[in-house]
């Protein structure tokens, strides 16, 4: 059909050019989505802690992130971090520090919205108990935090597997990079990066779909 010749493509292909992006891309998007909760959480504590020497910098850092394209955050810091330290880090590890730096202003801002969602009233129930305002955010309110925003931290994990692809930019060997790899030692691009969309596809449509039907059993919890 159109041309196309897909053939070429069996498990030997597969296992020796995809498996081993594949596996980088989703140790990526988990390394990113777990660094990204942590450093957002805390980003979003320090925006939200009504001290301007906190929530200055704070929302900064993550207007200033948010405002930048991802592919031009991967290149500063694959140029950038080698020139100050001195020597190179490779560009795996490159990309997950500029994912974990990119994407913890977005998760920042879920996690605000999601403490905000909490009813005053249980943060005054916490003061009243005794507790600190760590205490308070650490038992009662994160959480509930997490438990509303889980359909929504889940979706941006989603979308930051699909940015994983952008890693190409300086060379990473991820999902996409595999397929085309294969594609051009084959001599049939076009095939491999049809396979490449059908795959990415795939994966985004299963898990959305997976995201979909928790959204729907927490809600009836509620």
């Amino acid at each position: 059909m159109f041309g196309l010749d897909l053939s070429f493509i069996n498990w030997d292909i597969l296992q020796k050019f995809v498996v081993g992006g594949f596996i980088f891309s989703v140790q990526l998007t988990i390394v990113a989505t777990l660094g990204g909760i942590f450093f957002g959480t805390l980003l979003a504590l320090m925006r939200l802690s009504g001290k301007a020497a906190l929530m200055g910098p704070a929302a900064f850092y993550v207007n200033g992130m948010r405002s930048v394209p991802l592919v031009m955050v991967i290149l500063w810091f694959y140029l950038l971090i080698p020139f100050l330290i001195g020597k190179p880090i490779g560009a795996e590890l490159s990309a997950i520090i500029t994912f974990i730096a990119f994407e913890a202003a977005y998760f920042s801002e879920i996690m605000r919205a999601g403490i905000q969602s909490i009813p005053r009233g249980q943060v005054f129930a916490g003061q009243a108990m005794g507790m600190t305002y760590a205490q308070n955010m650490r038992l009662i309110i994160l959480p509930q935090a997490f438990r509303n925003m889980l359909p929504v931290l889940l979706t941006q994990t989603i979308i930051l597997f699909q940015d994983t692809s952008l890693v190409y930019a300086i060379g990473a060997y991820d999902l996409l990079k595999g397929f085309t790899n294969a594609g051009k030692i084959y001599g049939r691009t076009e095939e491999a990066y049809l396979l490449a969309a059908v795959v990415y596809f795939v994966i985004c449509f299963a898990l959305s779909w997976s995201v979909k039907r928790l959204q729907a059993k927490i809600a009836i919890v509620r």
